[in-house]
């Protein structure tokens, strides 16, 4: 049997002021084209649907389309909610949605009832553990339960009691695993470390489709692994390989995986230089639209930078001045602050708009009004 496994869909995010929506349905529309393309049997999606509980009416009307669209391929779909998610909102008319092939395991009484798939006599299991904190699942259960691994193992184990370990089974799970590598765009799930769960934690299942970390990666096994998210959501993530993990299991359980590569419309990057290198690469960059943040290697104050260059990359999102903080530093004494004085600056944007230095007349009477007006201050 072949199944796609994705997460951290994030619908209704936005990259500092962009609103992605249609960066997130344009890929999801690569992802339905996998569906059709490999014949799978199934989508399961590992939580973090939207990008927070109460999701944007456009990030609600994407998903929407989307489950449509995948209905029509009379392709079943698993998901279940992250930590962004509402699970009540996400779990809606849930029992509703199972008979058009939608099934969401929103809560622990769906999550110990498989979602059974049999296609031509190959019969897979499939359950799901839906993102919950360690109050939740103690006060669920009356259990001794203080840390997320320790959660999960109850959870899980919950699961084994009731499946057919002769059976293939799958579990979706939305967690942050012991070891695994993290981005600046994924929300803690705690303070102090007692969001990590171990792989052992889900020992049994033939494959694991985990959800919560961006980078695709996996654990412990080969089969219990993030297929990561379907952007890049920040620029710690800019060398991350997006995509969906195609999966295919054999009747044993063994699994087998791919991953199919998601092309972004706008990609994200970091661009470093002077100001009129930027401008000038920007000016025969075929792929200006991304997202970029931008470097200066500047070492002096520049008038308008981000406005000059955006008019070459309108998608600049953030820009820094190393090169001008690296200036200050070589020339300031041990422990002496990192500023640049008022003249320093004024000479800066003079130079910009005139074309020329202060003559030293101009230096000398720039001086002397920065020195009245912090008299006056000072009175």
């Amino acid at each position: 049997m072949k199944f796609i496994h994705t997460s951290d869909w994030h619908l209704g995010r936005q990259f500092a002021s962009r609103i992605l929506i249609e960066d997130q349905e344009y890929v999801l529309d690569q992802i339905i084209a996998y569906l059709e393309q490999h014949q799978v049997q199934a989508l399961l999606i590992s939580g973090d649907i939207y990008d927070r509980s109460v999701p944007p009416v456009s990030a609600v009307a994407l998903l929407d389309k989307t489950l449509n669209r995948i209905g029509q391929l009379n392709i079943p779909v698993i998901m279940i909610p992250g930590n962004h998610d509402s699970a009540q909102r996400l779990g809606f008319a849930a029992q509703q949605l199972r008979a058009s092939g939608v099934h969401i395991i929103a809560d622990f009484d769906q999550m110990i009832k498989p979602v059974v798939i049999d296609d031509k006599g190959e019969r897979v299991d499939f359950y799901g553990i839906p993102f919950n904190d360690p109050e939740l699942v103690r006060n669920y259960f009356q259990a001794p339960v203080s840390t997320y691994e320790a959660a999960h193992r109850l959870l899980a184990e919950k699961i084994r009691q009731v499946m057919d370990a002769e059976r293939v089974n799958v579990l979706l799970a939305h967690c942050f695993l012991e070891g695994a590598v993290n981005s600046e765009s994924e929300r803690p799930l705690s303070i102090g470390g007692s969001d990590v769960v171990p792989h052992t934690v889900f020992d049994g299942f033939d494959y694991v489709a985990l959800g919560h970390l961006h980078a695709p990666q996996y654990k412990g096994a080969e089969h219990i692994r993030y297929s990561g998210s379907i952007l890049k959501y920040s620029f710690s993530e800019q060398f991350h390989n997006k995509g969906v993990t195609l999966v295919e299991l054999d009747t044993n359980g063994k699994a087998s995986m791919q991953n199919l590569p998601l092309k972004p419309l706008r990609d994200v990057r970091t661009l470093e230089g002077t100001l009129a290198d930027i401008v000038e690469m920007g000016r025969q960059d075929p792929n200006a639209h991304d997202y970029v943040l931008v470097k200066l290697a500047d070492t002096h104050a520049v008038l308008d930078p981000i406005g000059k260059i955006r008019e070459v990359y309108p998608n600049v999102l953030q820009l820094e001045k190393p090169g001008l903080y690296r200036a200050e530093a070589e020339v300031l004494a041990p422990g002496q602050a990192l500023k640049r004085d008022e003249y320093d600056l004024f000479c800066d944007f003079f130079e910009q708009v005139a074309g020329q230095p202060l003559s030293e007349p101009q230096k000398q009477a720039v001086k002397e009004v920065i020195l009245e007006v912090r008299k006056e201050e000072q009175a």
